[in-house]
């Protein structure tokens, strides 16, 4: 996938290239998952007006796919860059505005954060629906996220089942005490002009084992780089991860078993991956999302124009938690490194259905 767009530029895109022709595709199965995505869903999410309507452009006749790369974009509608003219010379704390300078002697589009705000999501969210469809479709794979912390409050054990309801609430969490007190602490840091980080569980089921590329392209090494291409994303776990520092090895190694003629194993501290390989139980991971950096609260930077230190304080529409809205981001991440594999394994034709 190729993404391109900034945060106050034109539009936002990606392309997709290598989907297998005669996928059932329509705007209807993109929309749905950006929808999950876009601003404004609540009280507790930026006020940006973004409708976030995906075009097709190309990839796609009559309904199915071609088999020729997919483009698709979202136009940016509701853009306000006149908050963002000092960041140029003073940039923000938490941001990549100084990196982004440093990197592309100031060329880049700053407005906004430009290629490294979290508006880039879009397209990963537009390629991740693709991925989703034909995860689900051909190879019956599920991938399911769900908010497991915010601001240090931590969900509780959950099922299955009541993480599929998740999507329901506004945090997307699936311990319903956890959300009341998730919503009421976001509120009030939002009062206060500051930002809560948390993190986010992903489950992929029904993945085959085999998949994953060692040594180089290892399933957790390729899911892991895809992860940490999301904004705010500060580290990735697999399985029982930080955790196995406290583990003895009889305690960690999950037994094998045969369980109506398939080999599993009845704990799963491994996160469905050995050796970078996927072993058939399901893939479980964790990514911890920063706080948002855009806060009201005055914060000391510096001047670049006469190298002096100086306040600012940030004016526009964020979030003051931007892990909600982060779920489908994960999710979509995901999708794509798996169904890549799944490509690369011939586990999925070139054709799904012969039209001729």
């Amino acid at each position: 996938m190729l993404s391109f767009g900034e945060s106050h530029g034109r539009c936002v895109g990606a392309v997709v290239d290598g989907c297998p022709a005669g996928l059932m595709l329509s705007q209807k199965d993109i929309q749905r998952e950006l929808n999950r995505r876009r601003p404004g869903q609540s009280e507790l999410t930026t006020m940006r007006g973004e409708v976030d309507e995906v075009e097709i452009l190309s990839g796609v006749f009559e309904g199915y796919t071609t088999g020729a790369p997919i483009c698709m974009i979202v136009w940016n509608k509701d853009i306000d860059s006149s908050k963002y003219e000092c960041v140029k010379y003073e940039p923000r704390p938490g941001h990549a505005d100084y990196t982004a300078g440093v990197r592309y002697g100031g060329f880049n589009d700053h407005r906004g954060g430009g290629r490294f705000s979290g508006r880039i999501t879009v397209s990963y969210v537009m390629g991740g629906a693709i991925a989703k469809k034909i995860l689900g479709e051909i190879l019956k794979i599920e991938i399911l996220a769900h908010t497991i912390e915010i601001g240090g409050i931590k969900a509780g054990s959950t099922n299955l089942e009541e993480i599929k309801q998740a999507e329901n609430n506004p945090v997307r969490c699936a311990d319903q005490e956890a959300t009341k007190k998730m919503i009421k602490r976001i509120k009030q840091v939002q009062g206060e002009k500051d930002s809560l980080g948390g993190a986010i569980e992903c489950l992929a089921l029904n993945v085959p084992a085999g998949l994953g590329d060692p040594v180089f392209n290892t399933l957790e090494g390729d899911l892991s780089k895809a992860l940490y291409a999301i904004p705010a994303v500060k580290s990735v776990e697999f399985g029982s991860g930080v955790d196995a520092a406290k583990m003895t090895g009889s305690q960690h190694n999950d037994p094998f078993a045969i369980r109506e003629g398939k080999v599993i194993t009845p704990s799963n501290y491994a996160g469905g991956i050995l050796g970078g390989i996927s072993n058939g139980m399901p893939i479980t991971c964790r990514v911890t999302i920063k706080p948002t950096a855009s806060i009201g609260k005055p914060q000391q930077t510096v001047n670049l124009r006469n190298m002096k230190e100086t306040t600012i304080e940030i004016e526009g529409r964020h979030d003051p938690c931007i892990v909600p809205r982060a779920v489908p981001v994960v999710e979509a991440m995901v999708a794509l490194v798996i169904v890549d594999h799944a490509i690369s394994a011939n586990l999925i034709p070139r054709v799904l259905e012969k039209k001729i």
